[in-house]
């Protein structure tokens, strides 16, 4: 839709802000305000591939279905037919532990056209692993293994992968259930568990000093666990019109009250108007409860977010075998849940984008309107990885609090939290504020 631009000034715009309106005789003719800039009529957040994309109408999802072709139970080595099959984080393929044979899935995005372009998305599209959790689904399921005929339970609360008991065999959960524990696709790890444990020591070095002494004695770095949290990777086609006033600066000048001198300002006032596009591309929502929880007074969950974004283009189609010698969450929120989070998101994207057009408005802009329609949306859950450390501290009153330090399993980005000696801290502080108030007196009385 094209830009409308209705930004025009208001009449009687020589109005002094934010002073009071000083005497007809105190101010002189503004000069003329120059002309606001024209936005422009689509804002794209992120760009998207060139891809048409079925249209899905009204609120009724149109399911993908992401595990086609997938099969349950022994998944074996092209080359020699081995099931010791795991990540090679270095190269970020799957390698058979027999033959030292390595290949990768397809990508994820581009086998299910999941990736198309986002301007023409309207309704509901959700690939089939993003599906409504049934709460009557096992979340225990047993297999059959193929090589030996004996049956192997897969508790899918902690893995998709469990070894046959009798032929040694590993059997692979790859289809698709109503509980969450497979996703549409999966990120492989890149970043090896020495280089974690490095960049998680390295952080926590630099804060040793505030630490809490508990902390200090029971650290090891080593203790890093490679984790696959789940998330729910969104695209959202939406229109935003945002109404309101802005004011752009025409002089200012100085006026004498009694013995004072008062600088004012003149500024033309402008109804403002901002109607476009905004195509927002792989906004990623955390989907298990555990981390939805963000309260900062039990847990630092919010840390998890800070070392995004992910190479999300880069996911591969769901492989059980990618998740062998790491941990994995399960996903246990349902669309109706994460929803208003990810239009949230959405909403704040769009003021952001908008605040680039404003640069005309150096009084600001007051918005009396904000509409974010969302015409369309994809949905696509994944598995995305983490190396994460983490450490329960007890506090007094029984209460604890769970610290994190937290390593993008593929950029390396670390942020984390560490529980703070608060007698150290204030005692540094206190020390500290004697010292600049020494100094402050030594300058006073030297005349400085």
């Amino acid at each position: 839709m094209d830009n409308l631009n209705a930004d025009s000034p208001h009449t009687g715009h020589a109005a002094p802000v934010p002073e009071a309106a000083p005497s007809a005789a105190e101010v002189a003719p503004p000069a003329a305000a120059e002309a606001p800039p024209t936005p422009p009529a689509s804002v794209d957040a992120g760009g998207s591939a060139p891809v048409a994309q079925e249209d899905a109408g009204g609120d009724t999802p149109r399911i993908v279905r992401t595990d086609e072709g997938a099969e349950d139970g022994l998944t074996k080595c092209a080359r020699c037919g081995s099931t010791e099959i795991s990540l090679n984080v270095a190269s970020g393929n799957l390698r058979c532990g027999f033959c030292r044979f390595e290949w990768t899935a397809e990508n994820a995005l581009e086998a299910f056209d999941l990736n198309g372009d986002i301007g023409k998305l309207s309704g509901i599209v959700v690939g089939s692993g993003s599906s409504d959790i049934i709460p009557s689904v096992e979340e225990v399921l047993t297999f059959k293994c193929s090589a030996c005929g004996a049956e192997v339970v897969i508790d899918t609360n902690n893995s998709t992968q469990a070894r046959c008991h009798w032929c040694r065999n590993t059997l692979s959960m790859n289809q698709q259930v109503d509980n969450g524990a497979v996703p549409d696709m999966i990120l492989p790890f890149t970043i090896e568990k020495a280089s974690a444990v490095e960049r998680i020591a390295k952080f926590v070095g630099k804060r040793k000093f505030f630490a809490h002494p508990e902390f200090r004695r029971e650290f090891n770095a080593s203790n890093v666990m490679g984790v696959y949290l789940p998330y729910m990777v969104v695209d959202i086609n939406a229109h935003g019109r945002f109404t309101g006033q802005g004011e752009h600066q025409t002089r200012s000048y100085t006026v004498k009250v009694g013995d004072n001198d008062q600088r004012r300002y003149d500024a033309d006032r402008y109804s403002v108007m901002r109607e476009f596009d905004i195509h927002v591309n792989d906004l990623t929502v955390e989907s298990s409860s555990d981390r939805l929880d963000q309260d900062t007074s039990k847990n630092s969950n919010n840390i998890i977010n800070t070392i995004m974004p992910f190479d999300i283009e880069n996911s591969v189609r769901y492989d059980s075998n990618y998740l062998s010698g790491f941990t994995s969450e399960r996903r246990d929120s349902n669309l109706d849940q994460l929803t208003p989070i990810a239009h949230t998101q959405a909403a704040d994207v769009t003021r952001h984008r908008v605040n680039d057009t404003l640069k005309f408005y150096d009084r600001g802009v007051r918005w009396d309107s904000e509409e974010v329609d969302v015409r369309g949306q994809r949905w696509v859950s994944a598995y995305l990885p983490v190396w994460l450390y983490s450490y329960q501290q007890k506090k007094s009153g029984g209460k604890t609090f769970l610290h994190y330090v937290a390593v993008n399993g593929r950029t390396g980005e670390t942020m984390g939290s560490v529980p703070v000696h608060q007698g150290k801290l204030l005692l540094v502080s206190g020390i500290v504020q004697l010292f600049g108030t020494v100094i402050g007196l030594v300058l006073v009385a030297v005349g400085v």
